[in-house]
């Protein structure tokens, strides 16, 4: 939740502490533009680009967590990506 902290702000709901990997987004007091923020922020930092219309499907931090290691399990050593 680092990464939320530092680009999409602090949230107005509540502290980003504790076990919040599966609430949703929006009950964090978060809204698409600011998953829109880490998601280029992970593809900056990391090379992961995940999909703009991702958005709308990864509606809490456990999916954005499994959507990038999911993309990292997908490369090869090499780091291209294997088509499956």
């Amino acid at each position: 939740m680092d990464l939320t902290r530092t680009h999409a702000g602090e949230s107005e709901e509540g502290a980003l502490d504790g076990d919040i990997v599966d609430v949703l987004f929006t009950h964090l007091g978060y809204d698409s533009v600011a998953l829109m923020e880490v998601l280029g922020q992970i593809k900056y930092q990391y090379g992961i680009d995940l999909a703009e219309d991702a958005v709308t499907a990864l509606r809490t931090p456990r999916a954005v967590i499994e959507m990038v290691n999911a993309v990292i399990l997908s490369k090869d050593d090499n780091g291209k990506k294997v088509l499956s």
